[in-house]
């Protein structure tokens, strides 16, 4: 109803002007033209204004029930926002739609405007999501919406040339109101393709913003401010009235300085800082819980924003026991208190228990997972059975912790001979394609560079060995050579993983380095890359001549490279193309296929080589499109590639 109830106000103010201009369209005043009387033209207009006034009420009841009716209903918000700089109208209406689950949209619709407008509109949008922030925006809807912007830089860049600045600066200013979390740029990091714009938004954000002197100041500073207060003024006015209340107790002196900050949503701060005073001066919590006490029973501060405080506090608690060892147990007691006194909610004081619980179960669970892995990569070492482990890794059903079972696995390898460190490398070839992901791989040789110094305490070799990893994987196209530079980054320069990373780059640089890295431990089944596309030209040309469909497999077999057998399909179809024999080249797959040589993964990433190469087949034989067409169309019948296909460019 509040917000009903502001558009009538605000609709009878220009009713005069509405008036006019409906009695003027609609020809209701005149010399009782067509018969109407005087009365029946104020009966016209009285019955015209019910229905604007129910299209109103009903209008601006709606619940948005999808993304696209919330859209609608949004926008008009923002711009009145701009126009008026009213927070609390903002805050009203945004609550009056409903649809919190919409609400990262109207982070992502609310910065997006701003970003094509003046700096203090920008300021203005900066403001409004601290405003709301707590009350009406979680931490995750805001971490969503500024999600959202960069993965739409590229489409921001088209109509702002300045996005990329503009949007960084944005994301640091959020950082430095403490609406958005530090960590939020490594997560985004690792979900952002490389080498997009959105990649570079967060170099930006890191390099030139919250590295910098004084970040906080000159990012809050950016936009020149505007005749709004800063959060940082916010919260320094908020503390000279604690601090001033507390000298002299005065507390409706200290209510009215509250109400005058005209930040309702921001009264979790007053909160904060009104507990962290308590535990910095024992004396004054007695002032302090009474100041608290009666702000929540005059609804000055609502009972969302008083646990809000405690929350924000309870997250600070372990820092705040640096300086102040009894910290924790102050703010315990401070709980209890005013859980006892009633305001502040019982449940806050059980949300403690749950998250120490969570915490402990997720060590558990990780120490359970590390024994467990422990056990399958010893018998693998002795079976030397790929599948199995892979198998075994599946029933896991943990995959959020591949990067801890890589740094197992290549740990484990390096206190081992040589025969375990080229199985440990052939063996993240297959895992890559079957079930790690490249942020995965990324993740686990990260974890072992960091650890890389505590390592070499136990393996003396061990940087020139982690170094040969390191430069395996990128010749097993494990890793690209830029992963090692994504690598680098999350590493503390002059660092000895730093070291390791330079290493691995000069091993890759050096001349025939992909034959000495193939065989760097003695030989194995490492051969270089050449030499096995050779062997796989021979043993198929040989197939195409004698058509022994089962020395054929052996061969491929013999190989001994499942995670290369890709480059068997790719070379495969090229030939069916060339020779235009298709039939022999198609039986082989549909064999290799069957007997589970080549899996699905390495089906498909064939498939997918020789889509990339269309435009190169196609200058020396002409219908190679069409071939591939009939491939694919066989392939996708007989179930060799993944759904994901269809999907590849």
């Amino acid at each position: 109803m509040q917000c009903f109830c502001r558009r009538v106000s605000c609709y009878s103010l220009h009713f005069n002007q509405w008036f006019m201009l409906v009695t003027s369209n609609s020809g209701f005043i005149s010399d009782n033209v067509g018969g109407k009387t005087e009365k029946d033209n104020h009966e016209g207009v009285n019955s015209l204004l019910s229905e604007e006034l129910e299209k109103l009420a009903n209008g601006n009841s709606k619940i948005p029930g999808t993304l696209d009716e919330y859209r609608k209903l949004v926008v008009p918000i923002i711009e009145e926002y701009f126009s008026t700089g009213d927070v609390e109208l903002a805050a009203s209406e945004l609550k009056c739609l409903g649809s919190d689950q919409f609400h990262h949209y109207f982070v992502k619709k609310l910065i997006s405007m701003a970003m094509d407008r003046h700096d203090k509109e920008k300021e203005m949008a900066s403001i409004l999501l601290s405003s709301l922030y707590a009350d009406l925006l979680s931490s995750y809807r805001i971490s969503e919406g500024f999600m959202m912007l960069l993965e739409s830089t590229e489409d921001l860049t088209v109509d702002i040339p300045d996005a990329t600045d503009v949007l960084a600066v944005f994301i640091a200013r959020a950082i430095v109101d403490e609406i958005l979390p530090p960590v939020f740029l490594t997560r985004a990091r690792a979900l952002l393709p490389e080498f997009s714009k959105g990649i570079q938004v967060l170099q930006v954000v890191e390099k030139s913003y919250l590295s910098a002197p004084h970040h906080a100041e000159l990012v809050e500073r950016k936009w020149g401010g505007s005749t709004h207060s800063t959060v940082e003024e916010a919260k320094s006015k908020i503390k000279n009235i604690l601090r001033e209340y507390i000298e002299n107790e005065d507390i409706d002196e200290a209510f009215r300085c509250i109400r005058e900050l005209s930040l309702p949503f921001f009264h979790h701060e007053v909160v904060k800082r009104a507990l962290t005073f308590g535990i910095e001066n024992v004396s004054s919590q007695p002032s302090i819980l009474k100041l608290l006490k009666e702000a929540a029973a005059s609804c000055l501060i609502s009972p969302n924003q008083i646990s809000k405080g405690f929350s924000r506090l309870a997250e600070g608690v372990d820092d705040l026991s640096l300086d102040i060892p009894s910290a924790k147990v102050l703010f315990d007691k401070l709980v209890s208190t005013a859980i006892s006194e009633g305001w502040l909610d019982a449940s806050f004081g059980k949300s403690a228990a749950p998250d120490e619980e969570i915490q402990s179960t997720s060590v558990v669970k990780v120490k359970r997972f590390k024994e467990e892995c422990g056990h399958i990569i010893h018998e693998y070492f002795l079976s030397d059975d790929v599948p199995e482990l892979i198998r075994s890794l599946e029933e896991l059903s943990a995959p959020e912790f591949n990067p801890i079972f890589l740094k197992k696995l290549v740990t484990l390898a390096m206190d081992r001979k040589s025969r375990e460190k080229e199985m440990a490398s052939v063996l993240l070839s297959s895992l890559r394609l079957e079930l790690f992901s490249t942020d995965d791989i990324i993740e686990g040789f990260v974890m072992l560079l960091q650890s890389a110094e505590d390592t070499a305490l136990d393996i003396v070799d061990a940087p020139s060995e982690l170094a040969l990893f390191l430069a395996r994987a990128v010749i097993d196209e494990v890793l690209i050579p830029l992963n090692l530079d994504e690598i680098s980054i999350k590493l503390r320069p002059n660092s000895s993983g730093s070291q390791t990373v330079q290493m691995a780059r000069a091993l890759l640089s050096a001349r025939h380095s992909g034959e000495r890295i193939l065989r760097c431990w003695g030989g194995g089944t490492g051969w270089a890359v050449e030499d096995t596309k050779d062997k796989i030209t021979k043993l198929l040309e040989e197939y195409n001549t004698g058509g022994d469909l089962g020395e054929a497999c052996r061969c491929i077999r013999d190989l001994g490279m499942p995670f290369f057998n890709h480059e068997v399909v790719k070379k495969a179809l090229v030939m069916a193309m060339e020779k235009q024999n298709d039939t022999s080249i198609l039986v082989l797959l549909q064999e290799c296929f069957g007997e589970g040589l080549i899996t699905i993964n390495q089906m498909t990433k064939g498939f997918a080589r020789v889509k990339e190469g269309l435009d190169d087949l196609i200058l020396d034989i002409p219908n190679a499109q069409e071939k591939f067409g009939e491939y694919v169309e066989l392939a996708t019948e007989r179930g060799w590639l993944l759904p994901t296909f269809a999907s590849v460019p």
